[in-house]
């Protein structure tokens, strides 16, 4: 996992004291910061908005297409990169979860549907009314940064808050309605997830450690984001293996030591069935 790289706000703010917040049109982002097409991790929040151009990014080994109108939000920790068009423009935002939850008191910047697991996906596509509709945040936040004017952050963080606001709406549009209610039942379930996968596999666990059914477990899983409790386990524990994988120093026996698994055989086919690739065939894909 060293050949991939962990970026702080600081590395793109030229090491300044603002190490809380960065913004920049994508073309100049990628103009002054030519690294970030190739394979890295942050140890912030992300968000970029395309308004022009095409490509591909591929988030934790999910590849998504890029368009105008496309949105990514991305937590600490992700791995992502991008492949885009020379004519690429949008606006890319990076922000800590110190800066925005110490600003806004008791609210928590991943109450935000989009923010509440890996599981989430970082996608949101938003039609063309949308997108015209949400550009003068950016182009605000954007004009904000470069200004030395009173109230100045005050200013950007309720722009960025306006911005995950529209965006939380549109992102929670295809979601059952009653499934909203189980939004902080999910997160406790993710929080227990990311302490336990490599020695807790089993789904009865979960639902014990929650108080609450397997079934129940099940029902919120589904009407959230349309995977059984089984699937989320496996597919956290699948992505934590594929990013051990990447570290061609680690032999995979260790990998598969490492998410729990001390049966060697049982974990090239758990992993083959979850990706249809052996563990040695994804690493030679890489």
């Amino acid at each position: 996992m060293e050949k991939y790289p962990i970026y702080s706000i600081q590395r793109f703010n030229c090491n300044s004291v603002e190490a809380d917040f960065y913004v920049n049109t994508f073309q100049n982002h990628l103009v002054t910061h030519p690294f970030v097409e190739q394979a890295h991790r942050h140890n912030f929040y992300l968000m970029a908005f395309f308004t022009k151009g095409s490509g591909i990014h591929e988030v934790d080994f999910g590849t998504f297409e890029v368009h105008p109108g496309s949105v990514f939000l991305l937590q600490p920790g992700q791995m992502h990169h991008w492949s885009l068009s020379e004519d690429i423009d949008g606006y890319v935002l990076f922000y800590s979860q110190e800066m925005y939850n110490l600003y806004f008191g008791e609210k928590d910047i991943d109450e935000f549907p989009f923010y509440f697991s890996n599981s989430a996906t970082p996608e949101i596509v938003l039609s063309d009314a949308e997108r015209i509709s949400l550009t003068p945040y950016f182009e605000m936040i954007l004009k904000e940064s470069a200004t030395s004017e009173l109230y100045k952050k005050d200013k950007i963080l309720n722009l960025l808050d306006l911005i995950h606001i529209d965006l939380a709406r549109k992102y929670q549009e295809n979601v059952v309605p009653e499934s909203n209610s189980y939004n902080a039942k999910l997160k406790e379930f993710n929080l227990l997830l990311e302490k336990n996968f490599s020695t807790q596999k089993s789904a009865a666990f979960y639902a014990g450690a929650l108080h609450i059914t397997l079934k129940h477990l099940n029902r919120i899983c589904n009407d959230t984001i349309n995977k059984t409790t089984t699937e989320i386990i496996g597919d956290r524990i699948i992505l934590e293996a594929k990013r051990m994988l990447i570290n061609k120093k680690l032999l995979i026996n260790e990998v598969a030591a490492k998410v729990g698994y001390d049966d060697y055989s049982y974990f090239v086919r758990f992993f083959k069935k979850n990706t249809g690739m052996t563990p040695k065939e994804f690493r030679a894909s890489r």
